[in-house]
Parts: structure tokens; C-alpha cells; sequence
């Protein structure tokens, strides 16, 4: 008994003993690589951050973020499996980690490629001066005129019974969205909405986008919902609507050009029949901060401002 015992302290002695070796091991080479760090190496890692960093700027207007953020999620799936041990799904997750190069070159070969057009047009030189002049955040009165003229502009056109799909960009930026229609960037306004979903008009089938308090762009296309349990007495706009909202955080408010009833959809979901007052409290609250979180809302429209 006296034996088992004294084998067992000294396998803790030993394993303690092995772990305090790995912790000194790890703390000399972090004294010896800052023993050797020059001007060199400094540049170099801010050159890596600022390519990087205008990268993600770049993509990030696109869809591609979202796939970014899967492959991060498995990256972390599996070094918890490798944590616990389990053998056969850190085979599986290694075997897919071994090959990210050529998932890579598949997945984002669009993006690279834009990256690529972004760098050789100056894109580098333009979001540097962007992060030099990111100014102030939006004011929140601007913000009430555009949910103000978005009400008013609905009220007419329900009553009207004018087609229409109003989409506001939140946190997911919608750069491919909106490379498909027509640029605008004008300060939105009830005539200029109205105009733009006008019958006759040559953007009025496509969806608006707007962008912080503007009108981003008009005639947008959207990607149509997948989603095979969607009512069938529901039209383009409605599905093009819920589509959107499957894959971003975007609020899309449709117009019925057969009823005149305003549909709302968000994080895929439809709310059918709203009322124009029920438009003016779903933007209020996502985008008028309220006493309590004003401070919150202000420094994520900071952030939001830095990374277009």
C-alpha cells in the first residue's frame, strides 16, 4: 500500500515537474526572440496586419465573410475534439484542415480575384484614407428622417397599391447586394422613394438598399428564399425578402402591389399586415439608441464607420 502511494506522488512530481520544464522552455524563447527582435521584424508585422486588415476590407463586403466565420468555427471545433480526445472526428477535421488551401481557391476564387482588381485600382490607398478620415458617427436626427420619409413613402405606396422591397443594412454589409443594382447614394427622402418604385420606373422591380441614413442603391437583386414551406400565394418580393433576411441581419420591408399590405422580414422570418406605425418601431428600435444603450449603440456605429 505504502509503495502504490509513494508511485503515485512521484508520477505527480514527475508530471508537475515535466510541466514546469514546458512552461521555462516557453518563456525562453519568448525572451529569446525579443532578444533578436529588430526594426525588421516590426515592419514586417505591420505589413502583414495592414495587407490583411485590407483584405477583410474588401471581402467583407461581400458574403464571403460569412464563410470566414465557418471556417473559423471549425478551426475552433477542432482543437476542442483534439483537446478530448476524440480520435475520429479530429481525423476527419484534420483531414478537411489538410487540404484548406485548395477549399480556400475554391470557395472565395471570386473573391481573391476581386481583391486582386480592388488592390491594382488603388483600393489599398482609398481605405487607408478612409480609416485617416473616418469622422463622426450618423446622427441619430438623420436616422429619424429616413425611418420618417421610409413611413411616409410606404403609407402612399400601400395605399396605392405600388410594389416595393426597402431593405436596411445593419451589421452584415451588403457590398455584393449592392453591386448588382444601380448606385444612388443620395440622402432618402419620401418623393426619392416613391420615385424609384414608380411602375414606370426602370428600377422599381428590384430592391432599395439603404446604407446608414442614404439611399445606397436601387434595382438591386436579392437571393430568392430556399425554403420549401413558404405560402404559395406569396410573390418574388415576398421570397426575394425572406431570402435576405436568411442570410443576413438586414430588415426588409415589402410592399404587395396585389393587396398593398407591408410585410416585414427578419432572420428569416415574415410578419405579414404590419402597420406603418409598426415600420417606425421596428427601425426605432434597431437603429435609434434609447437612454440606456445609447453610449453602446454610438461606439458600434463608431466601429461599423471604420470598417467600410
Amino acid at each position: 500500500m505504502f509503495d502504490l502511494q509513494f508511485l503515485q506522488m512521484a508520477l505527480q512530481f514527475r508530471y508537475v515537474r515535466n510541466l514546469w520544464n514546458t512552461v521555462v522552455d516557453y518563456f525562453n524563447q519568448i525572451k529569446g526572440l525579443f532578444g533578436t527582435f529588430g526594426f525588421i521584424d516590426l515592419f514586417d508585422i505591420l505589413f502583414v496586419a495592414v495587407v490583411l486588415y485590407m483584405v477583410i476590407r474588401i471581402i467583407r463586403e461581400t458574403r464571403a465573410i460569412q464563410l470566414i466565420k465557418g471556417l473559423l468555427f471549425l478551426a475552433a471545433l477542432y482543437l476542442l475534439v483534439s483537446f478530448l480526445g476524440m480520435s475520429a472526428s479530429s481525423y476527419i477535421l484534420r483531414s478537411v484542415f489538410s487540404n484548406i488551401l485548395i477549399i480556400v481557391v475554391i470557395l472565395f476564387g471570386p473573391e481573391i480575384r476581386n481583391v486582386l482588381e480592388q488592390m491594382g485600382k488603388g483600393a489599398a490607398r482609398t481605405s487607408l484614407r478612409q480609416i485617416l478620415n473616418s469622422g463622426m458617427a450618423v446622427e441619430i436626427s438623420e436616422m429619424k428622417q429616413t425611418i420618417d420619409a421610409t413611413c411616409k413613402a410606404c403609407a402612399d405606396m400601400a395605399s396605392d397599391k405600388v410594389g416595393a422591397l426597402i431593405v436596411f443594412e445593419k451589421d452584415t454589409l451588403l457590398g455584393d447586394i449592392i453591386a448588382s443594382g444601380t448606385m444612388i447614394e443620395a440622402k432618402a427622402s419620401k418623393e426619392l422613394i416613391e420615385n424609384i418604385f414608380y411602375p414606370k420606373s426602370p428600377m422599381h422591380d428590384g430592391a432599395m438598399i439603404i446604407r446608414d441614413t442614404k439611399v445606397c442603391a436601387a434595382g438591386c437583386i436579392l437571393p430568392l428564399t430556399k425554403d420549401t414551406n413558404i405560402s404559395s400565394d406569396l410573390g418574388t418580393r415576398h421570397r426575394a425578402g425572406i431570402g435576405l433576411s436568411q442570410q443576413s441581419d438586414a430588415i426588409v420591408f415589402i410592399v404587395s402591389e396585389e393587396t398593398g399590405h407591408i410585410s416585414v422580414a427578419i432572420n428569416g422570418t415574415l410578419q405579414r399586415d404590419i402597420s406603418t406605425g409598426d415600420v417606425r418601431d421596428i427601425l426605432t428600435s434597431n437603429f435609434i439608441p434609447s437612454d440606456s444603450d445609447s453610449n453602446d449603440k454610438m461606439f458600434k456605429r463608431l466601429v461599423r464607420r471604420l470598417k467600410k
